[in-house]
């Protein structure tokens, strides 16, 4: 089971909140309260087991003395006098372990400040009367070590290359230096200098170095001048190079289509971020539930074959999904594959949804992979869709090829489209357009989570050309640009940005009139909340009609509510945007809005209150869907 993301919005009058919405509330409420009851375990009933366990009082008091706060933590945390009873909870305590614990604590201080390179720490302790009596350490740490000399060498395969002139093994060796955590003049800290060589070695065999391996380490630390020399030499070992792919799992599919997603040719380095990219586009496929890509690095480095291990999705599946969308109001769908359809490496897929406010039907017959990650595609749409004044129906029929990678999605496509404009009052003439065109959209990526991204951008672009006739007005051609742009950003201390712009035209004669999909309009989820769906669009006769240019923009920041449950974020927001005939007719509306952000492992679901500025309405947008 999968969430689907969905919405439902409804101006806030005097009735309230919509029904559906207090419903999915209900149903949301118990899992929220449940999870408060994990904040305060301590307050258990003291007639349970647990509390019948709880651990002893301490015969005595610690207190530790140290200007540095970091410092003091990590003497709280690990001292034998601070940590007693987190591991042994029930032990007794006389005076002579006490005497004990207190006579081996300023060794363990020194060398636990050791660790953090104060390599001349003086600590005094003593004990004070009381009620328990109070063991107080008083710790000057001294001056932090601080690196002298760092002595950096590689040997292999990787010293070899960089003295041949190779511009790769060049550029790998400088960040390797530059991602180094202990620099000449840097403090010097045992976790950097362990963390330090486990992370060289990992950069190096992530580059395709498999078997690089430490061949010499020294630190060497000169207590009375609180100087340390470092020596670290790493053998690269050799450079793994791609041999032939070893494929394993296939039962029903075709080998080629694997073989098409490799992307890479025999002799290419075998870095780990080029397997885990071939890896991504197998799951990415559609055919495969499971994918692994692995290096066999037993054999010749030269041609170390790449071991693809697949289990294939079921060749029929259908999906049935129920929810609420922002847009369209309450949804029923369902959706077919196949992927051996006719009995061709291709992949038929059908769609149906039934909402308040539209009807769709999509199919769709693509290629399997081709060379060069392309499939080729033809595709057919149809569409009802209710507005606040009209109804407009859509046919669409689609030649193209596309091709998606993890970073971009590129398609390019011929599309006749039949559109069908009808308004609410009868009395008003309908506008029927027809309109053939080449289309080309690009999808770019650079996100740190597809699904859940806090850092990165997405840039959409669509281009197209054509020629377009109407009952009603002249023929001619046309050209359509479109583009959207959205930045996610850490503010820091937990806060989160998100900004979004779009902006399109239309460029045609005034004469001409192209199908209502090639125009715009604005409002509602994802555009700019606060008002009804496409309803921030020129008025002709009391019609809203689609325009021929189209600006909106957004900008969010968000925070967790809470470190207890950090899936849940609070948000302020503001839209901005719509869309008109021309540029001199733009008159942007704002919507600026609260909400809440439910982080789930399968997409955002989300909670907005905003209120339309000129529409002088509070609107709730709520996104919330499950697919079975």
């Amino acid at each position: 089971m999968t969430a689907r993301r969905g919405a439902l919005h409804h101006p806030i009058g005097r009735h309230g909140m919509p029904a559906l919405a207090w419903a999915l509330w209900l149903l949301l409420a118990p899992a929220l309260l449940g999870g408060c009851a994990l904040l305060r375990p301590e307050q258990a009933d003291a007639d349970t087991p647990a509390a019948a366990e709880a651990p002893r009082p301490l015969p005595y008091a610690l207190r530790v003395e140290v200007a540095d706060q970091e410092l003091r933590t990590l003497l709280l945390e690990h001292l034998d006098l601070a940590r007693l009873r987190s591991v042994a909870p029930q032990a007794d305590i006389d005076d002579s372990e006490l005497t004990r614990l207190v006579a081996a604590a300023p060794a363990q201080v020194r060398a636990l400040l050791e660790t953090e390179g104060y390599f001349n720490a003086q600590v005094r302790l003593r004990r004070e009367a009381g009620a328990p009596p109070v063991v107080v350490l008083q710790v000057d740490p001294g001056p932090r070590t601080r690196v002298a000399r760092l002595d950096l060498r590689f040997t292999g395969a990787l010293e070899r290359a960089q003295a041949s002139g190779d511009a790769n093994a060049r550029r790998l060796e400088r960040r390797l230096r530059r991602r180094w955590p202990l620099d000449e003049g840097e403090p010097f800290r045992n976790a950097d200098w362990a963390e330090g060589k486990s992370a060289l070695l990992a950069q190096l065999r992530a580059e395709g170095y498999a078997q690089a391996a430490l061949a010499d380490s020294a630190a060497q630390v000169d207590a009375a001048t609180n100087e340390a020399r470092l020596s670290l030499v790493a053998d690269s070992g050799a450079l793994f190079r791609t041999g032939a792919l070893r494929i394993e799992g296939l039962e029903r599919q075709d080998e080629r289509a694997v073989r098409h997603l490799a992307g890479f040719h025999p002799g290419t380095p075998a870095s780990e971020t080029l397997l885990l990219d071939y890896q991504e586009r197998l799951l990415l496929s559609g055919l495969y539930d499971r994918a692994t890509v692995t290096l066999d690095t037993g054999g010749d480095p030269a041609a170390a074959p790449v071991v693809v291990q697949l289990h294939e999705l079921p060749l029929q599946q259908a999906s049935f999904a129920l929810g609420v969308d922002a847009n369209t109001g309450v949804r029923a769908g369902v959706e077919h594959w196949h992927r051996r359809a006719f009995g061709w490496a291709a992949t038929a897929r059908n769609k149906i949804e039934a909402a308040q406010l539209r009807q769709a039907w999509e199919g769709e017959l693509a290629s399997h992979h081709l060379e060069g990650m392309h499939r080729n595609l033809v595709s057919a749409q149809a569409e009802r869709l209710e507005s606040e004044t009209d109804v407009v129906s859509s046919l669409r029929l689609r030649l193209g090829r596309d091709q998606n990678t993890p970073r971009a999605d590129r398609f390019t496509f011929v599309e006749l489209e039949s559109s069908d404009q009808r308004p609410d009052d009868p009395t008003l003439p309908g506008e029927r357009t027809e309109a053939l065109s080449l289309n080309h959209h690009i999808v770019l990526r650079r996100l740190n989570d597809r699904l859940l991204p806090t850092r990165g951008w997405t840039l959409s672009l669509q281009t197209g050309v054509g020629q377009a006739r109407s009952g009603d007005a002249a023929s001619g051609p046309f050209a359509r640009l479109y583009g959207r742009l959205t930045l996610y950003r850490p503010l820091g201390n937990r806060w989160f940005g998100q900004g979004r712009v779009e902006l399109g035209q239309v460029f045609m004669r005034d004469s001409v009139q192209v199908p209502e999909s090639q125009q715009f309009r604005a409002g509602g989820e994802q555009s700019v909340r606060g008002y009804r769906y496409r309803s921030l669009a020129p008025t002709v006769n009391g019609t809203v009609t689609s325009g021929n240019v189209l600006f909106t923009a957004s900008a969010e920041v968000a925070h967790p509510l809470s470190p207890e449950l950090p899936a849940l974020w609070g948000a302020l927001f503001v839209d901005v945007g719509q869309a008109a005939q021309r540029w001199s007719d733009l008159s942007p509306v704002w919507g600026p809005g609260v909400g809440l952000r439910y982080r789930s492992p399968v997409g955002p679901v989300q909670l907005d209150l905003a209120y339309g500025t000129a529409a002088r309405k509070a609107r709730l947008h709520l996104s919330v869907g499950v697919t079975f």
